[in-house]
């Protein structure tokens, strides 16, 4: 088993669980957070630790997809090490649907 941020880490990426992880495998990009499935060892703290509940086990249904996201960018992304600022608009992005199809949209002005 292992944990894997899901979908609303997107525009919120509070970080709260970045400090708790005693093996840093969170892996940052410019809108959420991963976990490095292949380093996360299975301890859970960081569940608990995050206020929009974006962090699942893989044991629930339908987390396939969620894991290899996770993997796909942990081998990107840099590594985290410790709690940073989360976005201004964190709270209002709390529970917005369909977050992942607006994660890699260009930016207003961005064509």
């Amino acid at each position: 088993m292992t944990y894997v941020v899901t979908e609303n880490c997107i525009a919120c990426k509070f970080m709260d669980c970045v400090e708790v992880c005693p093996v840093d495998c969170f892996y940052e990009g410019e809108n959420t957070l991963v976990i490095h499935p292949d380093e996360c060892i299975d301890c859970g703290v960081c569940e608990p630790e995050c206020p929009a509940d974006a962090i699942r086990p893989d044991t629930e249904p339908d987390m396939d997809k969620w894991v290899a996201f996770n993997r796909r960018y942990a081998e990107v992304w840099p590594v985290i090490l410790e709690r940073g600022e989360p976005p201004a608009n964190a709270d209002e992005m709390d529970g917005v649907p369909n977050k992942l199809e607006t994660l890699f949209s260009p930016k207003p002005g961005n064509s």
